[in-house]
Formats: structure tokens, sequence, C-alpha cells
């Protein structure tokens, strides 16, 4: 059977190539291999697409002209200026500060060297503001420094500009601008280590001890895990931080009891202003807690064995160790007494304050007062020394009423405050609302970085 079909299908062949024989190579193959695969039985799906090595190929070359770019005579290409920031510091010369800025230009640092301003200004100037714009390659275009030497609310403005007949420098004034700044921590040594760790300045730090210093002991009271957060200005200009401003609420939680306070100055009065629980009670009170901003207790109210006499005696008030040369505060209003040296107490000052009451300021560097003048609450009288009967620098305090001693570190809390004046209240209420929010605010700052 095999043999008919082939001899069949060479019949079939033999008729087709004569039908086909002008057909290209290709399509006869594929036509021969049709009806193979028909005479077989089975049908195969071939391409008739032409053979790619079959195809002719044609090269081209076309020539193709740049198209004219015609630029305006007037048009000034664009080129990159670098700004940079620093604060200054004590130990600056021209050559370091520009160093720390990128600046690399011979031409100004012989400027800033010889400009009066810029010296007067930059050179030995520590915790200024201060920022440059030059030229891709380095070179100064212009220099800014802020700073502010007074709380009177306006900055300084040291400006440095290159010109097209060289450097020009000017000084001005120009306003402060208050922004607010949330922030928290937790205690874990001490008050300063959880601000430092929080980026909390020291002078905030500072007013928060002053500011629950009649309701918290931060010489000996503090606890691991007590926390605090704090809303307070940064003051600035031309939108540069240039100092810390004023806490403007506070929330302290020690021994697991909260204190809060806020800043508040009736708007239709001219009092200066103070801080007050949110519940409208004053925090100011007759006496504040310390002599001192802060320092640290290093001899109590009681029996101890006097350092000099050698013998058991009672310490009728409290030893605050402290540099010599550190500031010591009336801790109320009230008229100086007397200020001169007196046996073991070496200078000393002793303040008369309403109801018999006197406070004694011993063993002092220097006396700032004279006796008769009038005092108020937190003014310097004088500086920490080692004069009499010390064995270093210290300040020894004492709190007498009618004459007998009293432990100094009771007298702060025992003291009255006043609260806000009722027609005041409806304001108060408002701005306490407004605080409340913001120190949970605080506080939620404080969580979302701890996670």
């Amino acid at each position: 059977m095999l043999k008919s079909l082939l001899s069949a299908g060479s019949a079939v062949l033999d008729s087709t190539k004569r039908t086909v024989k002008n057909y290209p190579k290709r399509v006869v193959a594929v036509m021969t291999a049709l009806l193979l695969a028909g005479a077989g039985g089975a049908f195969a799906v071939v391409s008739l697409a032409p053979d790619a090595s079959e195809l002719p190929v044609h090269q081209i070359l076309e020539s193709v002209s740049a198209l004219t770019l015609n630029v305006p005579a007037d048009l000034e290409l664009q080129t990159f200026k670098l700004f940079r920031s620093e604060v200054s510091r004590s130990s600056d010369t021209t050559d370091t500060l520009l160093s720390r800025l990128g600046v690399d230009d011979a031409l100004a640092a012989t400027f800033l060297r010889s400009d009066a301003s810029a010296r007067q200004a930059l050179l030995g100037r520590s915790g200024r503001s201060v920022t440059v714009e030059t030229s891709e390659n380095n070179q100064l275009l212009k220099l800014v420094a802020r700073w502010s030497p007074e709380d009177n609310g306006n900055f300084n403005r040291l400006v440095v500009e290159r010109t097209a007949n060289g450097f020009q420098s000017k000084i001005d004034v120009a306003a402060l601008t208050a922004s607010t700044r949330l922030a928290s921590g937790t205690i874990q040594s001490s008050l300063f280590a959880a601000t430092d760790e929080a980026k909390i300045p020291d002078s905030i730090a500072i007013q928060l001890a002053e500011i629950f210093a009649g309701d918290i002991d931060f010489h000996r009271a503090l606890r691991k895990g007590d926390r605090f957060s704090v809303v307070y200005e940064t003051l600035e200009g031309d939108a540069e931080p240039l100092r810390p401003g004023r806490v403007l609420s506070a929330e302290f939680v020690n021994n697991n009891k909260s204190f809060q306070a806020m800043w508040f100055q009736d708007p239709a009065s001219r009092s200066k202003g103070g801080y007050y629980t949110l519940d409208g009670q004053s925090l100011r009170r007759a006496y504040l807690a310390s002599p001192m901003e802060f320092s640290r207790i290093t001899s109590g109210f009681k029996m101890r064995f006097h350092p000099i006499l050698q013998t058991m005696r009672a310490h009728q008030g409290v030893d605050y160790g402290a540099p010599t040369g550190t500031a010591v505060r009336s801790v109320g209003d009230g008229v100086v007494a007397f200020a001169g040296v007196q046996n073991g107490y070496g200078n000393m000052v002793i303040l008369k304050h309403r109801n018999q009451d006197s406070t004694v300021y011993a063993h002092l560097s220097r006396i700032n007062v004279r006796k008769g003048s009038n005092v108020s609450q937190g003014q310097t009288i004088g500086a920490v020394g080692s004069t009499g009967w010390a064995t270093g620098p210290h300040l020894h305090f004492e709190f007498r009423v009618n004459g007998v001693y009293r432990d100094p570190l009771t007298i702060a809390r025992q003291s009255e405050s006043v609260p806000v004046a009722a027609s005041a209240k409806a304001a108060f209420a408002r701005l306490a609302a407004e605080n409340r929010i913001a120190l949970a605010a605080a506080t939620i700052v404080q969580q979302g970085s701890a996670q």
C-alpha cells in the first residue's frame, strides 16, 4: 500500500511542478510539504512570509543639520549660589570661621580682618548666627551675622556684601520675632541632664526650676522617672533662632504628682505678669525656695560636725555649694539691714522682710547692695565666696522669723499665693484652654520620640 501511495504522490508532484514551475522556490517547497502531509493524513501550518535572506537591502544616508539656538542678548545665564550657616565661637579667627562656612576667598578674608564692624561683631564673639552666600566656586557674595545683646525685643545684624567696588559692611537693628516650641523629657539623673537630652536650652531649664520651686525641691526631691513637658518661646531674627525666650506653659510630674503652670499677663492692667496654675492660682510666693538659680545643697538645717570648730553643733541654715562668683539673689522683697563683714560669716548681707522675717547671706566674695537700700525678689545682692569661716566656696543661707531660726527649705511652700483678678478670669480661662492643648501635644512629642 505504501508503494501505491508513493506512486500516487509522485504523479501529483510531477503534475504540480509543471503548474508552479514559475513560483519561487520557497512557495514550491511549502506546497510540496502540504501535499506530502495530506497524503499521510496530517496537515501542518507553515509560514508563507518571504525569506528574509532573499529580500533586497537598501542603505539610505541623510545629512542632518543642527537647529540654530537664538539667545536674547539681554538674557543672563543663571549660576549656582550656595548658602551655609554656622554659630560663631569665642576662639574664632577670620580664617577658622570662613573655613567652617566653606568660604575660600582671600579677598573676603582680608576685608573681614581689616573692617572694624566685622572684627567687632565676629572675632572673639560666641553664639552668633552667621549665614553666608557664596558662588559655586566658594567665593563670598554675602555674609550676615545676627545677635541679640539685650532683652529689648531687637537684634543686631551685620551685613558684609560684595559689590562692584569691593566689599562693604553695615550694622543695623531689627525687631525679633517669637516662635513657639514644644519639648518634653524624663529625669534619669538630673534636671539638666534630662533637658540636655531633650535639646532644651539651659535658660529654659532654669526657668522650669524657678517656676516650680515653691512646690518641688529640685535639690532633694527629684526621682528617676519624673517627667516634664514645656512650651517655650524662641526669639528669632530673619527666621534664624537667636536665643530662648520665656516659658509659656509647663507641666512637671514629680513622684506621680502633677504640677502645671502658665504665663499670664492681664491685658487690661499694667502688671508685668507672672506664672499661675491652670486653675488660676499665682505661683509667685512671698519667698523663693532658693537664693540661687540652680546649685546643690552641701549641708542642711540640722545638727552636724562643724568643720572649723571640730565639734557637733546645730547648723542654723542651708549651705549651697557653687563656684566663686556665682550670683546670689534675694528670696523676697525687703530692705538691706546689714551689708559688711561679721565674724565667721565673712562678707554678709541681712535683709528685713515683712512680718519680722529676715534672711542672711554669708561667706560672700562680693556685696552688691548697701545698708538701707530696697531690694526686690530675685535681685542679685552679691556673689558666692569663701570669706569668714569657710573651707571652700559656698553660700550659707538662713531664714529667721522674729529672730528664731527656721528651715529655709520649708518657707517658700508655706508662703501664700494670689489668685487671678476677677476682671481677668475670662481671658485667663481662654489662654488656659490653649495651654492645656499645647502641653498635651508636648507630651505626645516625648512619647513619639521614645517609640
